[in-house]
This record gives C-alpha cells, structure tokens and sequence, in this order.
C-alpha cells in the first residue's frame, strides 16, 4: 500500500501544481475563500473556547477579541477577491515578519546555536520577505502562487518516480 499512496500523493501534487500554473488567478480565488472560510471557522472556535475555558478572565477576553478579530478578517474576504488576497498576502507577510525577527534575535543571542550563521541568515532573508509581502501583498500572493505551482509540479514528479521504483523492488 505504501508505494500507491505515495503514487497518489504524487499525482495530486502534480496535478494541483499544473492547474496552480495554467490558472493561476482562479487559484488564487479558491485560496482567498479558503482563507476566509478559515478566518471564519477558527474565530468562531476561539469564541467558543473562551467561553469554555478555564483560564483567567484576562485571557479569555484576548480569545473572544482575537476570535471576533478574525470573523471580522474572514468577513472582509468574502466582499471580493481582491481583499482576500490582500489580507492573505498581509497575513502571511506579518508572519514571516515576525519569524524571521525572531529567529534572528534568537540566533544572535544564542552564541551556542548550531548553524548559527545560517540561522540569522535564514531570519533576515525570511523577515526581508515577509516585508517584500506586506508592501505589495497582491503582487507577491500572485508570485507565491506560481512558485507553489512550480514547486507541486516537482514534488509530484518526485513521487511519482519514487512510488514506481517502490513498485519495482516490491516486484
């Protein structure tokens, strides 16, 4: 079984970067009403988790903002395409902003880090595309689509490949 599931992965992830490449704007649609589907659900999961939870008043009033933040955010998605795609290119912008300041500060106070060199190097250039997607989130979003695409397209090839030599010393 393990060498058709690898094949399936591998068809799949083939198939969604081909149409990811030939469709990349309809992809990027299908990604912003996921986004805010996402939005949506997780706030109304948080909102329902800081009524339920049993923590301090404190921090059940960040869970009920951030969940009300967040149906808010997954709201302003589903009012057209393009602020979709704004928010998800600002989202993750934001996030790899702060990964990458992060894992800079940590490597440079860390001077036992293993790979610390490499550490910074990978915080700086991850912050410096995370501000790259925050001034220009439609642009990048659109970029990111065709890299995912390109990226799916290898990743299949590689496990098609892999499931039939699986296939072969099975045989």
């Amino acid at each position: 079984m393990a060498w058709q599931a690898t094949l399936a992965v591998g068809v799949s992830s083939l198939v969604l970067g081909v149409l990811a490449l030939v469709w990349p704007k309809a992809t990027l649609i299908v990604v912003g009403v996921l986004f805010g589907i996402y939005l949506l659900v997780s706030g109304i999961l948080q909102i329902v988790a800081a009524f339920g939870a049993h923590v301090s008043t404190g921090l059940r009033v960040l869970a009920f903002v951030s969940g009300a933040l967040s149906i808010l955010l997954g709201l302003l998605c589903f009012r057209g395409e393009l602020q979709s795609i704004v928010l998800l290119g600002l989202w993750i912008g934001i996030g790899w902003l702060f990964r990458g300041v992060t894992q800079t500060t940590a490597a440079m106070s860390d001077r036992d880090m293993p790979a610390r060199g490499w550490q910074v190097f990978l915080g700086i250039v991850t912050a410096l595309a995370g501000i790259v997607l925050i001034v220009s989130p439609i642009a990048s979003v659109g970029l990111l689509v065709v890299f995912g695409g390109v990226w799916l397209f290898v990743l299949g090839v590689v496990e098609i490949v892999t499931a039939i030599q699986v296939r072969r010393r099975l045989a």
